[in-house]
């Protein structure tokens, strides 16, 4: 009985890996009673099973789930992040909307008759700004990378780089104190660095499950961001932190 018990936690957090959830060992840890030394025997297992990436704090699906799957994660709590962030934006910007399915909430969020120019790599994006009657929408071209919903690829890279922008919203896989905001792939974590460069503001929309993930691709200190967005629920712990860091903190809960 004690052998299945092991088995049982490993086909769990299979299952997850399979529908493109990253895992952190300290989180799994804690969400079974085991130590992370037992998730981290876990791990080494699905990976040499080919079933996961194992990084730094946990492991990484194979495959990520694509953005037009993630649509529908969480989909009432993005909404809410968005509408906070929305506040930040000022008239006639030119506003990058990386690629998130919170942004692509975002992208509806945006105050009417504002005079506003969206830039974004994402498909998913691009087509929510389309639908606005009142947006100029200029979509950043290149190979679109399926995992990431979006372009990050050199001419994505070197076509941002003539940008003058004013607020970016850059997509995050984990963000820490320690650790700063990273990417799970290292072409996008580059191409979200150019767009913080051609910034003159940066902010994160951010759902609670991304102070506990961990990303293999740093893509900025927590002290490069004007803002994070987090949700009323947010650890507070977790938020003196960032604070701590030189981090603006708002919460989706507090008025606009």
């Amino acid at each position: 009985m004690a052998d299945e018990l092991p088995l049982a936690r490993r086909d769990l957090i299979a299952v997850r890996l399979a529908e493109g959830q990253s895992v952190a060992s300290v989180q799994l840890a804690a969400e079974f009673g085991v130590s992370e030394d037992a998730i981290r025997r876990d791990l080494r297992a699905l990976a040499a099973e080919g079933l996961c990436r194992r990084v730094y704090g946990g492991a990484l699906p194979l495959t990520a789930k694509p953005i037009s799957a993630r649509l529908g994660d969480g989909m009432d709590r993005k909404r809410v992040l968005a509408a906070r962030a929305a506040g930040l934006v000022g008239r006639g910007e030119l506003v990058f909307l990386d690629s998130s399915s919170a942004h692509v909430l975002l992208a509806d969020a945006l105050p009417e008759d504002f005079g506003l120019t969206v830039a974004t790599n994402s498909v998913d994006v691009a087509a929510a700004v389309l639908a606005r009657q009142d947006i100029d929408l200029l979509m950043i071209g290149g190979a679109v990378d399926a995992a990431v919903g979006g372009a990050v690829d050199a001419v994505a890279v070197a076509a941002v780089s003539h940008l003058a922008i004013d607020l970016s919203f850059i997509g995050v896989c984990g963000v820490s104190a320690a650790n700063g905001v990273g990417a799970e792939y290292h072409a996008d974590a580059r191409f979200k660095r150019t767009v913080m460069a051609m910034s003159r503001r940066s902010a994160a929309l951010v759902t609670s499950d991304k102070f506990a993930a961990r990303a293999p691709y740093r893509v900025a200190e927590i002290s490069a961001f004007s803002q994070f967005v987090v949700e009323q629920d947010a650890p507070e712990a977790l938020l003196a932190d960032l604070k701590g860091a030189g981090a603006e903190v708002l919460s989706a809960g507090d008025p606009i």
